[in-house]
C-alpha cells in the first residue's frame, strides 16, 4: 500500500494496521501456525509482493539517490521538488509520500506525508521527515513502527532511524498487542531499540494496563528477541502456608559473558524474611558447570518452630558436565541443605514428595563399542533426623566399574567387575550394620549367541566371584570370599502375519519366548553386610534375569523356567507399534533359601503372572498397564495403570494414574489442562491415597491467553516429610516480547505431563 492511495482527509493507518490482517486473512501457512487465543497476525515486509528493498541495512554512499513523482521541478545543482505519489530510494533505503524536497548542497531530503517506509523486518510511518543522504540518517515526525520479528508496534512523537540497526523514539510507547489493542503497553520519554543486540531500553518508563499506569522505572532495559541481556526479570509472588504468607521475588539476570551468567533472586517471605538465591552457569570448551545457592540469615518461624536452632539456613546445589573427547567424560553433583526442613519450608517445586537422601557424586567415565569403565566418589547427606543410623547408605570412596565385550570365534565372551571401598560412620552400631570395608566382584561370562529372522537362542555359563575385605566385622574373619557358577539358555521365535483392522494394515507378531537359569548359590548369606544391596522389585522385565537381588552382596540360588508371550501389532502405514501384549511367568524347580536378612526367600514353585499392555491408538494417547497377579489366590499384588492425552497443539493435556503394591500403597492420579474457552484454560492435578483416605497432592488453577499476554494462578497441597499438607499459591503474569516471571508454569511443568511443550508452543514464534 503507497502512500498516495490514502486520500488527505482520511485517518492515515498506522504502520500495525498497514501490516495486521484478520486471521481469516492470512495465508494457510501463517494462519495454522497462530495460537488459537489470536485473531490475527502480520504480514511480514514484502510478504507477497515485489519489493527488492530492505529497509534495516544501511544505504551504500557512494549510490546514486533515485526518485520520481507525477510532477517535478529541478534547479540544476540546487533543489529537487516532487509531488504526487512520491517515491525515494538509494541503495537499500527507500520512503514513499506526497512531497519531497531534495536540496544538493546540504545532502538532506525533507519528506512530506503521510509517509510509508518499508523494510525487511521494519516499517515506520509519519507525517514528516528528514533524510540525511551521505549518513543514512532518517528522522520522522508524528511517527508510528511495527517491527515484524518480535511483533512489536508502537508510536512516536519523533523517531530517529540512526543507522541499519538502532532506532531512538521520543515520547513513544511500544507493545505487543494486535492494533487498537492497548491491553498492556510501555511508555517512555526516551526508548532506545538496538537490534543488533537484542535489545531496548527506556528512560522515565510507565507500564500501562489499559491505558491506565500500574508501575513507573526511572529507567529499564528489556529484550526484543530471544537473545541474553542483563537485568530485571519479571518478579514472582504467590502465598505458601510453609513460608507463613505471601512472598515477592525479583530477579536479576547478570550477562557476564557468552559462556557464563547469573541469576540473583532477593526474595520476601513473610514471616521468615529475607530469602536470597543465586544461580551461576558456565559453559566451556568441555561441558556446563552449574551453581545454585539458596541463603536466608534469620529464619523467624523457622527460629520461632526451634528454639535451640540458628535461624540462619542455607542449601547448595552444583553440577558439571565434561565431555574430554574420545569416548571419556566427567561429571559431578554435589548437593547439601542446612537442615531437614528446607526443602518443606523454601523449596519451590512441585514434587510431591521431599527427598530423603542428596547425593554427592563425581568421577570420569569412558565409553567405547565394546568397553565401559566408570571410576567415581558417591556419597549422601541424609535430610531426616528420623532415618537411623542403620538405615542410611553407604560412600562408596571410591567405585570402580569395568566391563566389556570381545568375540571369540563363534562365542562370545563378556567381564563385568566392580571394585568399592564402602565407608559409613558406624561408631553407634554393632554386629554386622557396624561393618566397613572393600569388596571386588566379577562375573566372567562366555556366551553362544545365534540368533536368524525367526528366532533366537544365546546358551551361556558365567561366574559370579565376589571377594571382601572388612574392618569391624564381627561374624568371622575379615577377608573372606563367594564364588557362585551362573548357567543362561534364552531363546525366542518370531512368527508374524498380516492384516487390516478399520482399513488399516498392520503386522501381527507373535513371540514366544523360554528362558532358564541356574545358580548354584549357597542358602546362608546372612553373615555378608549389606552394603548396597536390595530385593528387586518383581516387573515383567524381572522374569528374563537370573538373581532377585540387586547390589552386590547377596546372589540368590535359581533353578527356574520362564514362559512368556509377546504380540506386537504395528502400524504398515506409518511403521508405529500401535499395540504390545506381554504376559509371562517363572516355574521355579527348587525353593528360594537365599535372603536379604529374612527378605527374598520362597517356596512357592510359580511366580505371580507378570503382564504389560501398551497401547499407541492415536500419535498422541498412550495407554499403559502393568500388573502381577496371583493364580493360587487370585490376588493382585501390584498393579500400575497410566493414560497419557495430548492434543496435537497442546492445548488439551489429560493424565489419569493408578498405582497399587498390596499391603503398602493405592493411589489415583488424575491430571489436566482443559481449554474452557479459546483463551482460558482449568488446571489441575489430585493425588489420592486410598489407604490413608486422604489427598496427599492437589493442584488446581486457571489460566488466560490473549495474543500479547498470559496470566497463571495455581493453588497447590503438597504433602511434606512429616506428612502435612502444606498449601501455596503461584502467580504469573507473561507479556509476550518481554519474558515472564517462569514462577507458575515452570512449577506445574513438574507436575502434569506435556506442560512444558505447551508453553514452548503458547507463544512460539511465527
Amino acid at each position: 500500500m503507497s502512500a498516495a492511495s490514502l486520500s488527505a482527509g482520511a485517518d492515515t493507518p498506522s504502520a500495525a494496521e498497514l501490516d495486521w490482517r484478520p486471521k481469516s486473512q492470512l495465508p494457510d501457512a501463517v494462519r495454522d501456525s497462530l495460537p488459537v487465543f489470536c485473531s490475527g497476525g502480520y504480514l511480514p515486509s514484502g510478504f507477497g509482493e515485489d519489493d527488492s528493498a530492505v529497509f534495516g541495512e544501511s544505504p551504500d554512499g557512494a549510490a546514486a539517490l533515485q526518485a520520481s513523482g507525477l510532477n517535478a521541478r529541478y534547479e540544476i545543482d540546487r533543489e529537487l521538488y516532487l509531488q504526487g505519489d512520491v517515491q525515494v530510494r538509494q541503495g537499500s533505503f527507500q520512503v514513499t509520500g506526497s512531497e519531497a524536497r531534495y536540496s544538493q548542497s546540504a545532502g538532506q531530503v525533507s519528506i512530506q506525508g503521510p509517509l510509508v517506509s518499508r523494510g525487511d523486518g521494519f516499517l515506520l510511518t509519519g507525517e514528516r521527515a528528514e533524510y540525511s543522504v551521505d549518513s543514512g540518517r532518517f528522522d520522522i515526525n508524528t511517527a508510528t513502527f511495527l517491527l515484524h520479528g518480535p511483533e512489536m508496534r508502537g508510536s512516536a512523537g519523533s523517531l530517529s532511524r540512526v543507522d541499519d540497526s538502532r532506532v531512538e523514539i521520543h515520547d513513544g510507547m511500544l507493545t505487543t498487542c494486535g492494533p487498537q489493542q492497548n491491553d498492556w503497553a510501555i511508555v517512555a520519554s526516551e526508548i532506545e531499540l538496538d537490534q543488533a543486540e537484542g535489545f531496548g531500553t527506556a528512560k522515565h518508563v510507565r507500564l500501562e494496563v489499559l491505558d491506565v499506569p500500574v508501575f513507573y522505572w526511572p529507567y529499564a532495559s528489556f529484550p526484543i528477541d530471544d537473545r541474553r541481556k542483563t537485568g530485571f526479570l519479571y518478579p514472582q509472588f504467590g502465598s505458601s502456608s510453609a513460608g507463613s504468607g505471601a512472598f515477592i521475588a525479583t530477579p536479576y539476570y547478570l550477562n557476564l559473558a557468552p559462556h557464563y551468567d547469573a541469576t540473583f533472586t532477593p526474595q520476601y517471605i513473610h514471616g521468615r524474611g529475607l530469602f536470597n538465591e543465586v544461580e551461576g552457569r558456565y559453559l566451556s570448551g568441555l561441558g556446563e558447570t552449574t551453581l545454585q545457592l539458596g541463603y536466608i540469615d534469620n529464619d523467624s518461624a523457622y527460629a520461632d518452630d526451634n528454639p535451640a536452632e540458628s535461624g540462619q539456613r542455607w542449601a547448595l546445589d552444583a553440577s558439571t558436565r565434561a565431555a574430554f573427547g574420545s569416548g571419556w567424560n566427567g561429571y559431578g553433583d554435589f548437593s547439601v541443605v542446612s537442615d531437614e526442613d528446607y526443602l518443606s519450608d523454601l523449596n519451590r517445586s512441585l514434587e510431591i514428595n521431599q527427598a530423603t537422601h542428596l547425593q554427592r557424586k563425581g568421577g570420569v567415565r569412558y565409553q567405547g563399542q565394546n568397553q565401559y569403565f566408570d571410576v567415581y566418589l558417591n556419597d549422601y547427606q541424609t535430610v531426616s533426623d528420623r532415618i537411623a543410623q542403620a538405615d542410611r547408605p553407604y560412600a562408596q570412596l571410591p567405585d570402580v566399574v569395568y566391563a566389556g565385550t570381545a568375540k571369540a570365534g563363534v562365542f562370545e565372551a563378556e567381564l563385568e567387575s566392580q571394585y568399592t571401598w564402602f565407608y559409613r560412620d558406624n561408631d553407634t552400631l554393632t554386629g554386622l550394620d557396624k561393618a566397613n570395608g572393600q569388596r571386588f566382584r566379577a562375573r566372567p561370562e562366555l556366551a553362544l549367541p545365534m540368533r536368524a529372522l525367526w528366532g533366537f537362542s544365546r546358551p551361556s555359563v558365567s561366574l559370579d566371584y565376589t571377594r571382601y575385605e572388612l574392618e569391624d566385622y564381627s561374624a568371622g574373619t575379615n577377608g573372606f570370599d563367594r564364588t557362585v557358577p551362573v548357567v543362561e539358555w534364552d531363546n525366542g521365535l518370531y512368527f508374524d502375519r498380516q492384516a487390516s483392522l478399520f482399513d488399516v494394515p498392520y503386522n501381527q507378531t507373535l513371540e514366544p519366548r523360554l528362558y532358564y537359569a541356574w545358580a548354584d548359590a549357597e542358602a546362608d548369606q546372612n553373615y555378608i553386610p549389606s552394603f548396597d544391596t536390595a530385593l528387586q522389585t518383581f516387573r515383567f522385565e524381572q522374569l528374563f534375569r537370573p538373581d532377585r537381588f540387586v547390589g552386590g552382596d547377596r546372589v540368590g540360588e535359581a533353578n527356574q523356567l520362564t514362559v512368556a508371550l509377546t504380540s506386537r501389532f504395528n502400524d504398515l502405514l506409518t511403521g508405529a507399534e500401535r499395540a504390545r501384549f506381554s504376559i509371562g511367568q517363572v516355574q521355579y524347580f527348587e525353593d528360594r533359601e537365599v535372603t536379604l536378612f529374612g527378605e527374598g526367600g520362597s517356596d512357592r514353585s510359580r511366580s505371580p503372572l507378570a503382564g504389560e499392555v501398551v497401547l499407541n491408538p492415536l500419535q498422541n494417547l498412550q495407554i499403559r498397564s502393568s500388573g502381577l497377579w496371583d493364580p493360587e489366590t487370585g490376588d493382585t499384588e501390584e498393579g500400575r495403570s497410566q493414560l497419557i492425552f495430548h492434543s496435537e497443539d497442546y492445548r488439551y493435556l489429560a493424565s489419569v494414574g493408578h498405582s497399587y503394591s498390596k499391603g503398602e500403597l493405592d493411589q489415583s492420579d488424575i491430571a489436566a489442562v482443559l481449554p474452557a474457552t479459546d483463551r482460558v484454560s482449568l488446571i489441575g492435578r489430585w493425588v489420592y491415597d486410598s489407604d490413608l483416605d486422604r489427598t496427599v497432592g492437589s493442584l488446581a488453577g486457571i489460566e488466560y491467553n490473549n495474543c500479547c499476554w498470559s496470566v497463571q494462578v495455581v493453588h497447590q497441597n503438597y504433602l511434606t516429610d512429616d506428612q502435612q499438607l502444606d498449601s501455596r499459591i503461584l502467580f504469573q503474569i507473561q507479556l509476550k516480547g518481554l519474558g515472564g516471571s517462569g514462577g507458575s508454569s515452570t512449577s506445574i511443568s513438574e507436575a502434569i505431563y506435556g506442560f512444558d511443550e505447551r508453553e514452548r508452543r503458547r507463544f512460539g514464534t511465527r
